[in-house]
């Protein structure tokens, strides 16, 4: 039984056949169909040079998202710290939290946002990767910028993502909520979830430990159904598997006749039974085994199917059978 708040992470898949115009597009019927099923929040993913997903700026779908919905609160999950200077996501998300109060988030990454080196390179004005050192400074910096520069009110609420037990370390140094990519890297999930808690410092930002949870779920009617939808992101893996980054997002059906290796089909199912995919109650009873095993406050849903409507439907399924089992009726 799931008591737990239900988010969203919206990463913007550009469906093959279709424009980025396209996707973009559907971002604020997304936005508004989430807000109206009740879900808490909704994070907008930074991401550079791939032909399957969107390079949209996460401050600019939250601001226009912000104005298209009325109660679900929205940010950036993540904005990749070391691609900007401190101030200017202080002052981006600050002025947006001033705007529309008690309703932004600001989650901070490390990664590039790319597999491309060329691009990453671009967006650090030809710097390297960072350092631990220079990441954790990023961060204490805009989050000092944030009190001494922008607080114009209401200020964002931090999270630190994370997908490693380092990422974990420093939220808890810092005294930040975590948000760890369980659908990215689920076999660090536990590991960085204790020692998160077992370091944690207690900070203006937040009292205590706070973690949510982002699980890849994808909910139809029935278990074919489900498997059919995941089947393009399948191929996305897949192509990532191989160090390959330039795999569009293909159709289901296209999805379907695609010739995966018996490596790459064992992988697939080793990551996919770390995830919540199925039937209604088939997804909702994984994504309770897996608030149970972390201690969870929240999970977060990452849902990357190929047609808006089959996306909102697996969100609202989610939803509604979370609500009859919370009833005690499913």
């Amino acid at each position: 039984m799931i008591t737990l708040p239900l988010s969203a992470l919206e990463v913007a898949m550009v469906q093959t056949g279709t424009r980025a115009v396209d996707t973009l597009g559907q971002t604020t019927e997304f936005a508004r169909r989430l807000d109206a099923l009740g879900y808490r929040r909704l994070w907008y993913a930074e991401h550079h040079h791939s032909p399957a997903i969107g390079a949209f700026p996460p401050v600019v779908l939250t601001a226009h998202a912000a104005a298209s919905t009325s109660s679900i609160r929205l940010g950036s999950g993540g904005v990749m710290a070391p691609n900007h200077a401190p101030i200017m996501l202080a002052e981006q998300f600050g002025t947006l939290a001033a705007l529309h109060p008690d309703r932004i988030d600001l989650g901070l990454g490390r990664g590039p946002g790319t597999f491309d080196d060329s691009t990453a390179r671009a967006l650090r004005r030809g710097a390297g990767p960072t350092t631990d050192d220079e990441y954790r400074d990023d961060v204490a910096s805009t989050l000092r910028y944030l009190v001494d520069e922008v607080a114009l009110g209401p200020l964002p609420e931090p999270w630190l993502l994370s997908s490693s037990t380092a990422g974990a370390a420093l939220a808890a140094e810092l005294g930040l909520p975590i948000a760890f990519a369980h659908h990215i890297r689920p076999d660090n999930t536990l590991a960085a979830v204790d020692h998160y808690r077992a370091h944690f410092a207690p900070s203006p930002w937040c009292e205590r430990p706070r973690v949510l949870l982002c699980v890849e779920t994808v909910c139809a009617e029935t278990q074919e159904e489900a498997a059919r939808l995941a089947g393009p992101m399948d191929v996305v893996k897949a192509g990532l598997l191989n160090g390959r980054s330039d795999v569009p997002f293909p159709t289901p059906a296209e999805a379907a006749v695609h010739p995966f290796t018996e490596g790459e089909r064992r992988a697939l199912a080793s990551f996919r039974a770390y995830q919540a995919h199925g039937t209604p109650e088939a997804a909702v009873r994984r994504l309770t085994e897996l608030a149970a095993a972390t201690d969870a406050d929240e999970l977060m849903l990452v849902t990357p199917v190929y047609a808006l409507a089959d996306r909102l439907r697996s969100y609202e399924l989610v939803k509604q059978h979370a609500a009859l089992t919370e009833a005690g009726t499913g």
